[in-house]
């Protein structure tokens, strides 16, 4: 699992990409409408930041800041630490573990955004993992 290309994890997944202008009550409105947990902030197509949930519930919610009239760009964080998509996921987890984050903005050469990985991929991976061995103990149980 660790050692599979960031590539195959996002497999063209869709992401919430918008500029840094965009109030916070409509980038949230995307996230929830695409279902992510994070929007990459974009200027001129290249990545200059991410907004996270967490972003949503402690940096605007719980500072008493309005959602309508925030926008993304004053409470981003900016740039943040990315990957390309030719890294191992093991890299992605490294980087989580030691920044404390639980998202990671995949990049290409020109840091023109290509998707993020989350803390959630790791729980899907293991998921099939462990729905793999469920199989394999049931095919063990019919054979005995």
């Amino acid at each position: 699992m660790p050692s599979r290309p960031i590539h195959q994890i996002l497999a063209d997944r869709p992401f919430v990409c918008v500029p840094a202008d965009m109030p916070v009550s409509a980038v949230t409105r995307l996230m929830n409408a695409q279902e992510r947990s994070a929007a990459l902030i974009v200027e001129h197509g290249v990545l200059t930041g991410i907004f996270t949930e967490r972003d949503a519930t402690f940096r605007v919610l719980a500072a008493g800041l309005d959602p309508e009239t925030t926008t993304v760009g004053a409470v981003m964080t900016h740039n943040p630490q990315t990957l390309t998509e030719d890294r191992p996921f093991g890299h992605a987890l490294h980087l989580m573990y030691e920044n404390g984050v639980r998202h990671v903005p995949v990049v290409d050469a020109s840091k023109r955004p290509l998707g993020v990985v989350t803390a959630r991929d790791a729980l899907a991976l293991d998921a099939l993992d462990f729905g793999a061995e469920l199989v394999r103990r049931e095919e063990i149980t019919v054979i005995l």
